[in-house]
């Protein structure tokens, strides 16, 4: 069965040079400060690079960053340069030669999440041949968690964080706007001055899916989440005024656990609401490892989807399109918004007007076998 695809846009070198010595005389020249430093610590500084590959520190410097604009054969000399002497960048020193340092803070909550993994590839994809290092923090959906980590990467002094949606503690955002650095947020929309944020509209995508399964006759349809973060919140939220429009929402039809969201609790929760609830015709799960549970807890209770429930997940991630049956999803863009977020802290970091601050990537409801 192909799958059917239906696009939205939401809304809303020398060792004489080293150690500063004349073999052939055995005189010694007059130590430059970089030098004393290298001998007072045993560490090779960025000037041996530089002398050891006959270039200047400044194009050291940028070649060891990555910068795209230096020659490669000279980034090669250097880096070459840099593993014989074994010299190692120190960006503590360079943050404090330039009042910042060439780190772009990203935070998300989540690394054993494949969603956001996509999304930290496609910030690395932006920023690293820029000469920009990507600082990543977990913070395990925490908001005191997210706080010590912009605490802490704010003392690296970072060029600008890319944060993920908009709900975070109050001394964490008076941490943001003291520090005045460039911001864009992640996953979610808000047309505020101000605020630079690329994402999608989760209460549109929930209300698609509602409305979806309307047009396949389902008339008990339920909202199944989990890890109840604010995005997962907002796709109930569209979910439930769309039903409530139709005049089919019910409220006991709406289970919700702050338990992390996994397979194993899709199951469980699919079987607790198949329980009290035996004339559920739909279900919508707010992440796709909540449906692949279920579609398993189903097989094991001889319950057939879609003939008897449908089901839809979010997010689509890879497994989604080889379930049995195939799992009708949301697919949420996540490279481009990687690629697009980290664009723009590019164009903050060098002082450039956005056109547009808050870009809206839309979303894709992917038709399968399972609805």
């Amino acid at each position: 069965m192909s799958e059917t695809v239906g696009k939205f846009l939401s809304r809303p070198p020398q060792d004489s040079a080293i150690l500063g010595k004349n073999v052939s005389t055995g005189n010694h020249k007059k130590p430059s400060p970089q030098r004393e430093v290298s001998r007072r610590t045993g560490r090779p500084t960025l000037a041996d690079v530089a002398e050891s590959s006959g270039v200047s520190p400044i194009t050291a410097s940028r070649a060891l960053r990555g910068i795209a604009t230096v020659d490669p054969h000279l980034v090669s000399k250097v880096r070459e340069a840099a593993a014989t002497l074994g010299y190692v960048v120190n960006p503590a020193a360079r943050a404090l030669a330039s009042a910042h340092s060439q780190t772009i803070v990203a935070l998300v909550p989540s690394l054993s999440n494949q969603l956001f993994i996509e999304v930290l590839e496609a910030i690395h994809e932006v920023l690293l041949p820029q000469g920009l290092e990507v600082l990543i923090g977990d913070y395990h959906y925490s908001p005191d968690e997210e706080e010590k980590l912009i605490r802490n990467y704010l003392a690296h002094r970072p060029r600008g964080l890319l944060l993920t949606g908009f709900e975070r503690s109050e001394a964490a955002q008076a941490l943001l706007a003291a520090s005045r650095l460039p911001i864009v947020q992640m996953m979610e929309l808000a047309n505020a001055p101000g605020v630079f944020c690329v994402g999608f509209s989760q209460q549109a995508a929930g209300a698609a899916v509602a409305r979806h399964l309307l047009d396949r006759g389902r008339k008990r349809i339920a909202y199944v989440a989990a890890q109840l973060d604010a995005r997962v919140m907002q796709r109930g939220e569209g979910f439930r005024h769309a039903l409530q429009h139709a005049g089919l929402h019910d409220p006991a039809l709406e289970m919700m656990t702050p338990a992390r969201s996994s397979v194993a609790v899709g199951g469980d929760m699919f079987s607790e609401l198949i329980t009290n609830n035996p004339d559920v015709d739909g279900i919508f799960f707010c992440n796709d490892d909540l449906a692949h549970g279920a579609i398993f807890e189903a097989a094991r209770q001889g319950i057939r989807v879609p003939q008897r429930i449908s089901m839809v997940g979010f997010n689509d991630l890879p497994i989604s399109a080889h379930m049995t049956p195939r799992l009708t999803s949301i697919r949420t863009l996540r490279a481009d918004i990687g690629q697009r977020a980290a664009t723009q802290i590019l164009s903050l970091i060098k002082h450039e007007k956005l056109e547009n601050p808050c870009v809206d990537v839309g979303f894709e409801l992917i038709v399968r076998e399972s609805s």
